[in-house]
C-alpha cells in the first residue's frame, strides 16, 4: 500500500515502458524536485540545460550526463504542473532501450534525490490531484489491459467521464432527496413536510432504475472486458476438442477416439470481429465412476452455468433418439433467458445427404425459436463460418455512448447502493420514520460516492493502485 504521507511530497521515478529490451524506453519523473534534478543531468551541445527557458509540453534533444559519463543520447520532455498527468511538475526521458541504460538511469536518477515510484503511485497523484475521479483512474487500467476493440470502446468511454457523469446525476438526485428530508427532521416538532411523498417516489423510482440498468449491465461489460465466454458442451467423443482446434486454427486440445480424454477445463481467447471471445472446451458429460473424470465433469456444470454462450455439440452419426436426448439434457442446463444457445450437429461429413433432414427434424423437436441450431464438421471445417456469423449476431452490442459496468467494485457498489434505495421504497410505502428512511439514502449515497472516489479511504485507494504496473 502506497504511504500517503509522502504522496506527492517526494519525487518518484520509473520504467513506463515494458521492461526488457528494446528500441527506445521511456522513464518517468514527477514531484517537486523533478525539473532540478533533470536539469542536473541533461546537457545540451556540452553545456547543462537552463530549466528556466523551458517550455513545457517540448521534447528537447542532447544526452544524459552524470559527472564525467556520458550515459545516453536522448529527449526529454517537461510537462510543468498542472498540466501534467499527474498535476505535478513531470518528465519523460526517452533513452535507447539497453536494460543496462534504462536500469543505470534509475540508479542515476535515485541517487539525485528521486525514489522509485510504487505500484500506480502516478496515477494515484492524479487522482489526488482532481486530475480525473476514481473510475476514470481505473478506466485507464481497463485501455492498458483492454485485448479487443470492443473492450477498448468501453474503457474509451469511462475515461471520458460518462460512466462517473451519470453518477453524479444519480448522486444529486439523491442529495436533493436527502436534504428535504433532513430539513423535516429539523422541524420535527413541528410537524412540517417538506417533501412532497408522491414526488420522491417518482424521483426513487427513476433513480433505482438507474441504478439497476446500470448493475444488469455488468455481465456483458464483463464479458466484453475479460472475453465472451463460451462453453463447448456435450457428451463424450461428439467433437469439442476438434471445433476448439478448429475455431483457433491450431491443436490446442487433445483428441481422441477415447471416451473421457479431457478431464479438464482448456481455455483460449479468439478476438471476432472485435469482441473477444473466451473459448471453454469442457470435460464429456456421461456417468461414470472415474474419479477424475468425474472432477472434470462437474466443472464442466460449473462453466455451463458461468458461460454467456453454450455451444451444444452432438453426434451427427448416432441414434437419433441418442441425440435428441443429449440436445435436450444441454438445453436443461442452460438459462435461456441469461444465455445464448447454440446447438451443433457436428460430423455431417458422414451423413452424406441426410443432415439437412436432420437439422429441420431437431429444430421441430427443439420447438424453441432462443436456441440456434447448425450442421458442421469439426474436422473438416464445415459450417465454421455459419457458427462464427451465430457467435457474431449472439452478444447485443450497446451504442458506443451506453455506459456498460465492468468493474467488480462498481458492480458491488451499486448492487449495495440497490438494496438502499429499495429499502428507502419501502420506507415510504410503508410511513416509516423520516429518520429511518433518511439513514438508507444516506447509505445508497455512500455507495455511489464510493465508486468515484467521492467518498474513500487509503485502504481502499491503496487495493485499487496496487493492481497497476509501476511507471503507471
Amino acid at each position: 500500500m502506497l504511504n500517503s504521507g509522502l504522496l506527492g511530497n517526494d519525487t518518484i521515478c520509473a520504467i513506463a515502458t515494458p521492461h526488457g529490451m528494446g528500441a527506445i524506453a521511456t522513464i518517468r519523473i514527477s514531484g517537486p524536485q523533478t525539473f532540478t534534478v533533470v536539469s542536473s543531468l541533461f546537457q545540451q551541445h556540452g553545456h547543462p540545460f537552463d530549466a528556466t527557458k523551458m517550455v513545457s509540453h517540448k521534447a528537447y534533444h542532447g544526452f544524459i550526463v552524470d559527472g564525467k559519463t556520458m550515459l545516453d543520447e536522448v529527449l526529454v520532455t517537461f510537462f510543468r504542473a498542472p498540466h501534467s498527468f499527474t498535476g505535478e511538475d513531470s518528465v519523460e526521458i526517452s533513452v535507447h532501450g539497453s536494460v543496462y541504460i534504462q536500469q543505470k538511469l534509475l540508479q542515476v536518477l535515485i541517487a539525485h534525490g528521486c525514489r522509485m515510484a510504487e505500484a500506480g503511485e502516478f496515477t494515484r497523484r492524479a487522482f489526488v490531484n482532481r486530475k480525473f475521479d476514481l473510475a476514470q483512474a481505473e478506466a485507464i487500467a481497463d485501455l492498458i489491459s483492454s485485448e479487443s476493440e470492443a473492450a477498448h470502446r468501453v474503457a474509451i468511454n469511462q475515461l471520458k467521464g460518462g460512466f462517473s457523469k451519470e453518477l453524479q446525476v444519480l448522486r444529486s438526485k439523491l442529495l436533493e432527496m436527502t436534504s428535504l428530508m433532513e430539513l423535516e427532521l429539523d422541524f420535527s416538532e413541528e410537524d412540517v413536510e417538506f417533501a412532497d411523498r408522491g414526488q420522491l417516489m417518482a424521483l426513487l423510482h427513476e433513480t433505482l432504475s438507474h441504478v439497476n440498468q446500470l448493475k444488469d449491465s455488468f455481465r456483458l461489460g464483463n464479458a466484453i472486458k475479460n472475453g465472451i465466454p463460451v462453453a463447448i458442451v456435450g457428451q463424450t467423443n461428439t467433437g469439442k476438442s476438434t471445433l476448439l482446434n478448429a475455431l483457433l486454427g491450431e491443436e490446442r486440445a487433445i483428441v481422441s477416439d477415447i471416451a473421457g480424454t479431457t478431464r479438464d477445463t482448456i481455455e483460449e481467447t479468439l478476438n471476432i470481429e472485435g469482441l473477444l471471445y473466451r473459448f471453454i472446451d469442457t470435460a464429456g458429460l456421461r456417468e461414470t465412476d472415474e474419479t477424475i473424470e468425474k472432477i472434470g465433469i462437474e466443472r464442466s456444470y460449473r462453466k455451463i452455468h458461468e458461460a454467456s454462450i453454450i455451444i451444444g455439440m452432438l453426434d451427427g452419426t448416432t441414434a437419433y433418439e441418442s441425440m435428441l436426448s443429449s440436445a435436450k439434457e444441454i438445453v436443461s442446463r442452460a438459462d435461456l433467458a441469461h444465455q445464448q444457445l447454440l446447438l451443433c450437429i457436428n460430423k455431417v461429413d458422414v451423413l452424406d445427404d441426410h443432415g439437412e433432414a436432420l437439422l429441420n427434424q431437431l429444430r421441430q423437436d427443439m420447438d424453441n425459436d432462443g436456441i440456434g441450431i447448425i450442421c458442421l464438421s469439426a474436422k473438416h471445417r464445415l459450417g465454421l463460418n455459419e457458427l462464427l456469423d451465430a457467435l457474431r449476431t449472439s452478444q447485443p452490442l450497446s451504442h458506443p455512448d451506453v455506459t456498460l459496468v465492468t468493474n467488480v467494485r462498481h458492480y458491488e457498489a451499486l448492487v449495495c447502493a440497490s438494496e438502499s434505495l429499495n429499502h428507502v421504497q419501502e420506507g415510504l410505502e410503508l410511513n416509516i420514520p423520516t429518520d429511518l428512511i433518511s439513514q438508507d439514502l444516506r447509505e445508497a449515497l455512500y455507495y455511489l460516492g464510493s465508486i468515484t472516489g467521492e467518498i474513500t479511504t487509503d485502504e481502499v485507494l491503496g487495493t485499487i493502485f496496487s493492481r497497476f504496473c509501476i511507471g503507471k
